[in-house]
């Protein structure tokens, strides 16, 4: 990649990261070193996508009954999700369009009915 499209890469994963439900409002430097080993790594946006999205409707799908899970304070929270992606690549087609409607939907009504599961059934 070039220069400005690596700093765009690392712009697009902060900005994908800050836009979730529980994470700060700002990064800070251990959270931009992440998202550049991210692109050093090669890791697509539509992985790195998918992960932020999926562990987020993970914590919002919860059982009730449980203790609230604290914020989220580091973009190094995903990293398991997203290593838990990397062996699914390429995601389906319509995988992060249902992960990004699925959020809009819990975010805006998080007491409604919703399936619990949001792993790939299709692999």
């Amino acid at each position: 990649m070039t220069p400005i499209a690596d700093v765009a890469f690392v712009a697009s994963v902060l900005s994908l990261y800050l836009d979730l439900p529980d994470t700060p409002l700002r990064y800070n430097s251990a959270d931009q070193a992440f998202a550049r080993r991210l692109q050093e790594q090669q890791i697509s946006l539509p992985v790195i996508e998918a992960a932020l999205l999926l562990a987020s409707l993970r914590r919002l799908l919860r059982p009730h009954d449980l203790p609230p899970l604290p914020r989220i304070r580091s973009l190094a929270y995903f990293q398991p999700i997203i290593d838990e992606l990397l062996p699914q690549q390429p995601l389906p087609d319509s995988y992060l369009q249902y992960l990004r409607l699925k959020l809009r939907a819990v975010s805006s009504n998080p007491s409604a009915a919703v399936q619990k599961t949001t792993v790939l059934c299709d692999r």
